[in-house]
Formats: structure tokens, sequence, C-alpha cells
């Protein structure tokens, strides 16, 4: 691949890591300073060329010339706050939008796809974050979906099973290419599309938060994988919010805001704090907000609590108190979520009690839950967060629609009010109330379920992964928004992945290791080695 580039694999690394022609860290930059491609290398060294794309939504100017340019055999970050139009652009280069204006070149030719399936035979591929798969059918069946290798006519699993075995063997990917995908883990499933992606040939791959769901020896396999696809030449867009993995797997970061081009500049040449200031405009000194919060008097009490089904929480028990926050932490499969689940009549209890305030409840169905004072945001935002197709509005009331009828009718009056309020409140950024819930950025969605739970008035929430795909500045409103639910009395229950967060926000930290709870720990003696050791317990 890189022959035909005239640059050696070897020299072309060796001349990034010597840092040639990279821009002075000690230089001045104002704002609307950047750092241009064409310093470090001629536009033919570029496998794709994105220049002046423009995408028009109503009301919202989602890509404002923006561009962006990628080396074969590199890993380039995409960064940005949620909103900053990194996936309207890679939407626009998969075929899943069509831009307004600006042009796309791969290998030098100017390129429109008429949509993800022409893209992909064209060697462009996509891993989504929020995950696309038949879960009804096999891992292999979903990876050669609409292209089923045929003998004699007829669909050959025989060789549909080899070529995916192939696959998954040079990417020591240990899946069974048999399974049925809605049996594996996210993480897994994630696995199988990264595969899917290898199966075209795909020469660019584009990664949406590909670590998101992942535990630390997930997110080692991933990276792998990915230095396995940059040996071979294929070149990457890697989209996360996760700054230390940005530093450790890029090669070089391009950075938006506001649908705009910001920079592009070396990862080698970057810090933390330099590219938050890139993607907000400002420094930002503090990732967490000031505690400020006093936890008061027990408010719930879990018993040995053991789920009806398999996987589930097995003879939990703990406390929560008003006004706390309350992190759960443990490695993907420690059932963190099964336990909210539980806790929250989605899930089937076998054994065990919840006391709210002194009294036994019985939390059958969410419906029982929230007459009882819970509201749950769920982790997997898009498949069972929002209702994509709707507007802000019905995302915000829907929750609390009991308490705008008047007869048999609803009070559309009513509905906008607190609509507005969830807007205001919450701080979302929207055209009306009228637009559609999935045409926000993911933090601006996360927001809307908050502020749809809040009119219910809860007294305890149970939070999953409530920062899950969203960026340094959104992360921080989120933290803020959960520290003053607890200054108002309310109790949190934060499911979390990312350990700084559980102990830059919580009170204490409780430790899931294989449905079982492993450990409590206050959080001035919490620490990110002793939650490991808790949460290899039961494993």
């Amino acid at each position: 691949m890189f022959a035909q580039w005239g640059l050696p694999h070897c020299a072309f690394f060796d001349k990034r890591k010597r840092g040639e022609n990279a821009v002075n860290e000690n230089q001045e930059k104002t704002t609307a300073e950047v750092v241009t491609l064409e310093k470090i290398q001629p536009a033919s060294e570029f496998v794709l060329e994105m220049t002046d794309i423009e995408k028009q939504f109503p009301g919202v100017k989602a890509l404002d010339h923006a561009k962006l340019r990628l080396r074969p055999g590199t890993v380039h970050a995409l960064m940005g706050e949620n909103g900053a139009g990194k996936s309207t652009l890679m939407k626009c280069l998969f075929g899943i939008y069509k831009q307004d204006g600006g042009e796309i070149r791969i290998d030098g030719q100017p390129v429109h796809f008429t949509g993800p399936k022409n893209a992909m035979e064209n060697g462009v591929a996509m891993v989504h974050q929020e995950l696309n798969q038949v879960l009804q059918r096999s891992v292999m069946e979903n990876i050669w979906l609409g292209r089923f290798p045929k003998q004699g006519g007829l669909v050959s699993h025989k060789v549909m099973f080899e070529e995916t075995k192939k696959v998954f063997d040079d990417l020591d990917i240990p899946v069974n290419p048999k399974t049925i995908i809605g049996k594996l883990s996210v993480s897994q499933r994630q696995m199988v599309e990264i595969a899917k992606a290898v199966s075209y040939n795909a020469k660019i791959l584009v990664l949406d938060e590909p670590t998101s769901s992942l535990t630390q020896e997930e997110v080692e396999h991933l990276f792998v994988i990915i230095n396995k696809l940059r040996a071979k030449g294929v070149a990457m867009v890697y989209i996360s919010h996760k700054m230390e993995e940005i530093l450790r797997i890029s090669d070089e970061v391009t950075i938006m805001r506001d649908g705009q081009w910001i920079a592009t500049e070396h990862a080698s040449d970057l810090t933390t704090d330099k590219i938050i200031k890139l993607m907000v405009g400002r420094d930002l000194t503090e990732r967490f907000p000031p505690k400020t919060n006093v936890p008061g008097d027990v408010v719930m009490e879990v018993k040995n609590l053991t789920g009806k089904y398999m996987p589930s929480c097995i003879d939990v028990s703990f406390n929560l108190h008003k006004g706390e926050i309350l992190g759960v932490a443990g490695l993907v499969g420690s059932r963190r979520t099964e336990l909210l689940e539980t806790i929250f009549g989605i899930a089937h209890h076998e054994k065990g009690e919840i006391l709210k305030d002194g009294r036994p409840i019985q939390n059958k169905t969410p419906k029982d839950a929230i007459a009882n004072g819970f509201a749950m945001l769920t982790e997997e935002r898009r498949a069972t967060g929002i209702f994509g197709g709707m507007s802000i509005l019905f995302n915000s009331v829907i929750a609390n629609i009991k308490n705008y009828r008047k007869g048999i009718l609803l009070s559309n009056a009513t509905m906008k009010t607190d609509t507005q309020w969830v807007i205001e409140s919450m701080r979302v950024k929207t055209p009306s109330q009228k637009t559609h819930i999935r045409s926000l950025s993911g933090g601006n969605q996360q927001k809307v379920i908050i502020g749809r739970w809040l009119l219910t008035k809860p007294e305890i929430l149970l939070l999953d992964e409530p920062t899950r795909g969203i960026d340094v500045g959104a992360k921080y409103e989120i933290y803020q928004l959960i520290i003053n639910l607890a200054n108002e009395g309310k109790s949190v229950i934060v499911v979390s992945s990312e350990m700084p967060e559980l102990l830059g926000i919580c009170d204490r930290i409780m430790v899931m290791s294989n449905g079982h709870l492993a450990g409590t720990l206050d959080i001035k003696d919490a620490n990110q080695e002793e939650i490991m050791r808790l949460a290899a317990m039961y494993v």
C-alpha cells in the first residue's frame, strides 16, 4: 500500500517520529490559527481528502467548510465536542448524508457514494457507536448480509463459515461464527463489526467511539487489531472523547468545533490540555465540579437481591442515602446493568427485597418503579433511551404523560411548557421543540432523557453510563447536574466504566464482580488499584 504512494512504510513513521516540519509548540496561536497539512506532506500523500464540506439541516448548519485529510496506514483521530460535526462529516463520507457543498476525493478521484453499501463496496467502512445488527441471526450471517457466498445458486454456509473464520483468525477474534450475535457482549459485537469492515477489504475505516463499552483488557485487544490494520496500510479515522487513548493510538489529530475545522496536528505535539482548549475554545482547568452534596439518612435498603433469570445480580445488599451519589464499578460482565434493571423492575428478582424510607416496595415493572419515585437512564441510549424518529417534545414528556391528560385529551400547552423547561434547564442545543431527537448530538440527547425523568419528580435516579460517548465539555455539565440533584436531596446511583469519573463525583463506590457485590469503598479510601482488586474477586 505504501509503495503506491512512493513512500516506504518505515520511512513514513521515521519522519513522523522525528517530527519533521512540525509546528513549534511554543508558538502563540489564536483560535483562528491552524496547522495545515500542506506543510507536512504534498496532497498526493492522502488516501482521503474532504474539502470545504457543508451540510445544512433545518435551523442548523452542521458543517461549515469542514475538511479532513487522511494518510494511508495511519490512525487519524477526529475530535470535538458533541455537536461539533464529527459524525455528520463521516456520514457524508459514508453516503448516509449528501453534502450540500464541498468535495470528497479518494485516491485523488472525486467520489459521491449513494449509500453505505456503495461506500463499503468501494473500500470505505464505518463501525458505528450504536451497533445495527440482526440480533436473531448468526455472526457470520451478519458479516455477509447482502452478499452471501453462493455455490450452485444456493447460499453456502460452509464457505461463509470458512471466510468468516479466516478474518477472525487474522484479527485474533475468539468468536464462533455460528453464534447468534444477540448472545454476544457489546464488545464482541463491536469486534464483529470491525471484522465485517475488514471482509470488504476496506482501505478506509471509520471507528466511532470504539472503546465506549470496553474494559481495559478489551481496549488493549482492539489496539492490537488497529495496529495490525495499520501495518497493512489501512487508513483509520478514530472518533473518541478519551484523551489518553487518542494520544496513545493516533498518528494525527483533527479537531472540529461548531461544524468547522479548527486544527490538524501530530498526536506527538499535543497534550490533553491543548486538545481541550482547541475543542471548547477555552481552558477547562478542572475535569470535575467541586463536590458540594452532603449525604443524609438512608433512603433505600436493598437486601439479598437476586435476579430471577441468569445472568443477574446475586445476593446483593446495600444502602443508599438521601442526597448521596453512589457509584457502581466493575468489569464488563460484572452485571452492574442487571442490578439497576432488577431494582427498576425491568428484570424480575427471585429473592430479596427493596425498602424505601423503611417500607418494603414492589417494583415489579418500570411503571411500578416510576410510581415509587424511581427513574432510570439506560446504557444503550439509541436502543432503549430515545424515540429517534420523534420530536424533542415527545421524548421529553413521554414518561410523564399521565400528568398532561385533560379528560380524553392531552394539554399541548402544559407539554410545551415542560419541554421548554427541559431545554432550558438541561441547556439542550436545539433549533426547536419539534426537532427530531436523533438529529441532536449524543450529549444533547442524554440531557433530554435526564430532563424527561426529572419531570416525573423522582427521588432515586439510576444512571447507567450517563456520559458514554459524550465530550469533555458536556460531561462536565452532566457531572454538575448530578451533583446539583444530590444537593436537592435526590439520591443517585451511577454505573460507569470510567474509574476517574466514579472517583471524581461519587461519595461511595460499590464494586460488582460476576453478579456479586465484592465490596463498598468510601471515596476517601478508594483508588483504581483497590477497585480493580475487588472487581476481579469473583471472576
